[in-house]
């Protein structure tokens, strides 16, 4: 998928968990081989050129189709599955697979994990006993800077979308201009899928998507503007040591 996956695991080494990390790591691997945009002959390669339906595509393909529907719909169009005209559900996808990741290794006992797929994360559990995962969210403006640190337990999802890693690469999807008005933004939800597709729409809507983001039930943001001010929603401070 083009970037760099790790997994944390603060669980004690059991032979179940090194086979449910080894299936994650193929999964990812099958992931990639199904859904890049990058591969000539991957599925949605080929389903974008139109040399097979959806119906010739695996069952993965239709479930994360399904999950773009339903951000497309939550979003108000502001999460898309169409780059240019052209089929690219890769803003789906790394979320959903890090997910899934995620929950192989905690159904075979591995219950305090971080699971980070290029920066977005899904975590289980604790660092330690007693211990909350800190996570650091880089500054968009300020290179080896972080903008805020994250600290949380339980199950919960980090995701954030903006120009630190990959520069502006997100578009808004109604008129294919550059996403303008953010430099970053950071969600934090119960479940990564979600999650990542509602930060890339949170960016690619701009500093209008305070109000949309404040309506969101479970989920909270952190927002960097361009002129190194920042945002966020009124229950953010409770992931903030």
């Amino acid at each position: 998928m083009g970037t760099v996956f790790s997994f944390d695991i603060r669980d004690r080494p059991t032979p179940t968990i090194h086979r449910a990390l080894a299936d994650a790591v193929r999964h990812l691997h099958t992931v990639d081989a199904v859904f890049s945009t990058y591969r000539h002959d991957s599925t949605v390669s080929k389903l974008a050129r139109g040399e097979i339906r959806l119906a010739d595509c695996p069952p993965e393909v239709h479930e994360v189709l399904s999950l773009c529907a339903q951000a497309t719909r939550d979003t108000d169009g502001w999460f898309s599955a169409m780059a240019a005209g052209t089929l690219d559900p890769s803003g789906m996808v790394k979320g959903w697979a890090t997910e899934n990741a995620s929950r192989l290794l905690h159904a075979a006992g591995a219950h305090h994990t971080c699971v980070n797929g290029g920066g977005d994360i899904q975590i289980h559990g604790q660092a330690a006993p007693g211990t909350p995962w800190r996570i650091g969210i880089a500054h968009p403006l300020r290179r080896k800077e972080l903008a805020t640190v994250v600290t949380a337990d339980g199950g919960l999802a980090v995701a954030t979308s903006g120009i630190a890693e990959r520069g502006a690469h997100i578009v808004n999807p109604h008129d294919g201009a550059p996403a303008a008005g953010l430099a970053s933004v950071t969600v934090i939800g119960p479940r990564l899928t979600m999650t990542d597709a509602y930060a890339t729409a949170a960016f690619a809507r701009g500093e209008d998507s305070r109000p949309w983001l404040e309506s969101l039930a479970g989920y909270e943001a952190f927002a960097v503007l361009p002129d190194g001010r920042a945002w966020h929603t009124s229950g953010f401070n409770a992931f903030v040591s």
